[in-house]
């Protein structure tokens, strides 16, 4: 029989009633930091292929990858790296049965965030 109030019926959970935790806006940032790092890859690659194909074709890519615009994508791009490799580390201590507890969970989750921020500063003080 068809249901009648399947329009009706609010979404599961309730968006108005839901307060997002961290591990799910962490793991919802894993997944954008992952998409993000394909883009930075194909800058990357677009930098080494015009490298290979002419000195004008370089010096426009580089042009745009040394703008303001580019060491910004670039240094967020890094942070997206740190951030996605740290999340793993957290998904294989969990694969392993380690920190599921609530609180070993937020611990883990700040430990990705605040990871991630500090070594995506001290990679950019050494690199710069």
């Amino acid at each position: 029989m068809a249901d009648v109030n399947r329009g009706n019926r609010p979404l599961s959970p309730h968006l108005s009633i839901y307060r997002p935790q961290l591990t799910s806006i962490t793991s919802i940032l894993t997944r954008i930091t992952g998409n993000a790092l394909l883009v930075a890859a194909l800058l990357i690659v677009w930098w080494f292929l015009a490298a290979a194909t002419s000195p004008e074709a370089f010096e426009r890519a580089n042009w745009w990858l040394t703008s303001v615009l580019g060491d910004l994508v670039m240094a967020l791009s890094l942070w997206g790296l740190w951030y996605h490799t740290l999340a793993g580390v957290r998904h294989l201590i969990w694969d392993n049965g380690y920190g599921l507890d609530l609180p070993s969970a937020e611990k883990l989750g700040w430990a990705v965030v605040i990871g991630s921020v500090v070594l995506t500063a001290i990679t950019l003080l050494i690199v710069a």
